[in-house]
């Protein structure tokens, strides 16, 4: 299936926004693929008026009907599952499974979000005032910006749309300035589906194309009461403040620096099949991937030299191939970043095993990477993310020491531990525990469902998306308290005689 076939399938071959300002490149050669016109800040800020006449309307709709428009999507999505994610594949490099697993993912949270729109519940409260009662009620709370990442071009935008669009709010999403066909893409499916729909007001989901200049004007826009944003801790750093000062809401999904630990009762057939694929997949570009390793000294031995035979036997190629397990890094840049991260690992007493580049004759222009392994000096760690296949391993001997080295770092997205003993599982999840916002047993770091809240802690940002009571941060938690007495009591017995 080549990208015009891809675009055809889609719909989106004759309707780009073509222009000058941004050159699109894709990661499996290099080779250009698009080049269109960004929005400009006037535009934007026309986007974002419409967003708000949009939700006025959108909000009144009641919250099962507003399921149905996800529903419809979810269906849409379902017949262009391949389409959509040869495309993720094209314009992100994943392999081709993995874009097929993000679009599914996007198909599950359609149906997560369906359900959830006849359970957006309040509470029944019991007053202390006779003939009084007090309600906990949800409300709409208004245009939601969602600013994405190049790494999962589509599902991120799809956790946080479909639970907008049930809580009543329209979005305004801006992708990132490497992977906008894929937003184009959706939206031109979401257009589908209003259509198929009806009665859907202009402007309830849109799409912003440009650079960094483009995100500030949506960060900055009081009009937005709510940005999510997913991308670097930097990233995060910049937008955080510049929400708060104008009162704004933000859901941060940030910077991972995740591990896994290998006890000695771990089963190691398990743990090698997580390690792998959380290390390697999306040539580790995912913010959950495996970065540091730490295995018990017991076992070191018989697993270690496993990781290294299966890590020199990865299929390194064109994501589009079946067989092919690993594809490239986005762009030159962050081949940069992983032979810098190795040089500075060897320097500090590591011990690299593979790492370089791979295929070069083949993609002058495409960035593919040989996985490293690096074993690094007794009692070290790493603090700082690479967004690159690189996975650091460490010795241990004492789950406590493990437990406390995996949570000494600045991030708290994933962690995971292999074990059979349950005294070490429960450990590992209790409050002496893990200090992230995911804490897997027997399986690994990657991969999360959609059913649970996504996100970390410290400088992972502290947001969650996607599942579980994620949806509360998308609305207005309104109190009130009804009277249906002849009576005015006052709250804490306080008495107020006006003497009439």
């Amino acid at each position: 299936m080549t990208l015009d076939d891809i675009l055809k399938e889609i719909g989106i071959d004759e309707n780009l926004p073509h222009g000058t300002d941004l050159e699109v490149f894709s990661p499996i050669d290099g080779a250009k693929i698009a080049a269109l016109r960004t929005d400009t800040p006037a535009e934007v800020k026309d986007k974002i008026g419409a967003s708000v006449s949009a939700f006025k309307t959108w909000r009144e709709v009641p919250a099962p009907k507003r399921g149905e428009l996800v529903r419809i999507f979810g269906e849409i999505l379902r017949e262009n599952k391949e389409a959509l994610g040869a495309l993720v594949t094209y314009e992100c490099g994943k392999i081709y499974q993995e874009g097929l697993g993000e679009v599914q993912e996007m198909i599950d949270i359609c149906d997560f979000a369906v359900g959830l729109s006849r359970q957006l519940y309040g509470l029944t409260i019991a007053s202390e005032r006779p003939q009084h009662k007090m309600r906990e009620i949800w409300q709409p709370l208004g245009p939601v910006g969602v600013i994405s990442a190049f790494n999962f071009p589509v599902a991120v935008w799809a956790w946080n749309t479909t639970i907008a669009l049930v809580c009543g709010d329209s979005v305004i999403w801006k992708p990132s300035e490497k992977t906008p066909l894929t937003a184009l893409a959706c939206l031109k499916l979401f257009d589908d589906a209003c259509a198929r729909f009806g009665e859907v007001p202009d402007g309830l989901m849109q799409v912003i194309i440009g650079e960094r200049d483009i995100g500030e004007i949506l960060v900055d826009d009081k009009r937005v009461p709510l940005i999510s944003a997913t991308g670097s801790t930097r990233m995060g750093r910049e937008v955080a403040p510049r929400v708060a000062q104008r009162f704004g809401k933000s859901i941060l999904e940030l910077g991972g620096n995740n591990a896994i630990i290998v006890a000695p009762s771990a089963d190691l057939d398990l743990a090698f099949q997580g390690i792998v694929f959380g290390s390697v997949g999306t040539c580790g570009q995912r913010c959950t991937s495996t970065r540091r390793l730490f295995v018990h000294d017991d076992v070191y031995d018989a697993l270690v030299p496993r990781l290294k035979k299966a890590y020199s036997g990865l299929s390194i190629g064109n994501p589009m191939h079946d067989k092919t397990l690993v594809g490239p890094l986005i762009d030159e840049q962050a081949y940069l970043a992983m032979e810098d991260a190795l040089n500075k690992a060897q320097m500090d007493g590591g011990d690299v095993t593979g790492g370089g580049r791979a295929l070069a004759d083949q993609y002058p222009n495409g960035f593919y990477v040989k996985p490293a392994i690096v074993e690094m000096p007794d009692g070290s760690n790493v603090a700082e993310e690479t967004f690159a296949p690189i996975l650091y391993i460490f010795k241990y001997n004492d789950i406590e020491d493990a437990i406390a080295r995996q949570n000494d770092v600045p991030q708290g997205l994933s962690s995971s531990i292999f074990t059979r003993d349950i005294q070490e599982a429960e450990l590992f999840t209790s409050e002496a525990g893990s200090d992230c916002g995911i804490a897997n047993v027997n399986i690994g770091t990657s991969g999360a469902e959609i059913g649970g809240a996504f996100g970390g802690e410290k400088e992972t940002g502290g947001g969650r998306e996607s599942g579980s009571d994620s949806w509360k941060a998308y609305m207005r938690r309104m109190t009130s308290t009804v009277n249906y007495s002849s009576e005015l009591p006052l709250a804490q017995g306080v008495t107020f005689d006006t003497g009439e």
